[in-house]
């Protein structure tokens, strides 16, 4: 496997492959992320992981500095799984500073985005900057972040890029909880709690598949439910699956996401329902 933090040495490197399937990460792996690079495996001869803590996507008040860089044991986790890893220094991806940005469409200032404003503006740069530099036919990313790969599904659409994105399951521990590299900033206590998020998804869909209409009832109740066990929610929303559009009358493919603080932990999560 190698490891490589430059532009110029990652494109010498892939100059001789063909079938590249490409993972981008911020590092920091977990099970989750590992799944992505098996399914990379199945999709391609050169598997190419990216490492790489994105600070345009990182508002002012949130994690950037404190977020977990870890490269050494990521690069022990991928021995066997990936041929390539990239992890460039900020200045090595951004030599100058970026003035030119992919604008995201009208979706990425809902869900997430209207409480993180320029999240996805930033997340789509730099995806738009590794999927020039690594020139993959494929990329895998995980549907927990469900909004993120909605917004990338229509980049790749609307730029004729020909690149296949495959949408992962998302990996969970065995009470629920969605694999997360935020999840390490929990404390005893909120871990225990913080399967409530994913069981609180359940339960609407249980809801949505009895039957009932009324969306608006079902994500206010889940709301309530949140905030009365301690938690901070940001927003729960049953969305369609395609577009990430509110519903219309006998829309089948459904998909609920919610995002919520724990503690001082932001955490968010989805759940598929096809009705």
């Amino acid at each position: 496997m190698d490891v490589i933090s430059t532009a110029l040495e990652l494109r010498r490197r892939l100059s001789r492959e063909a079938a590249i399937a490409f993972v981008p990460t911020m590092g920091n792996l977990h099970e989750g992320h590992l799944d992505l690079v098996r399914l990379a495996r199945e999709r391609g001869s050169c598997v190419v992981v990216s490492i790489f803590v994105n600070p345009l996507q990182f508002g002012p008040s949130e994690d950037f500095d404190k977020y977990p860089r870890t490269l050494p044991a990521d690069c022990e986790k991928l021995q066997g799984l990936a041929d390539i890893v990239f992890a460039p220094s900020v200045g090595a991806l951004y030599p100058e500073k970026q003035t030119v940005f992919v604008e995201p469409p009208p979706i990425a200032s809902e869900l997430c985005g209207a409480f993180r404003p320029g999240h996805f503006r930033g997340m789509a740069t730099v995806v738009l900057k590794l999927f020039n530099l690594v020139q993959p036919h494929c990329a895998i990313f995980g549907k927990k972040d469900y909004q993120q790969l909605n917004i990338v599904r229509q980049m790749v659409a609307q730029f004729n890029l020909p690149i296949a994105i495959v949408g992962a399951d998302t990996a969970r521990a065995a009470d629920g909880l969605a694999l997360s590299s935020r999840n390490q900033y929990l404390s005893a206590e909120e871990r225990k709690a913080a399967p409530k998020l994913y069981s609180t998804l359940q339960e609407m869909a249980a809801r949505l598949y009895a039957g009932e209409k009324n969306m608006e009832q079902i994500q206010q109740q889940a709301v309530q439910s949140l905030a009365a066990q301690g938690w901070e929610p940001e927003y729960v929303a049953v969305r369609t699956q395609a577009t990430l559009a509110i519903p219309a009358a006998g829309e089948q493919k459904l998909v609920i996401l919610a995002a919520a603080r724990l503690g001082q932990t932001r955490l968010i999560d989805n759940l598929e329902v096809c009705l």
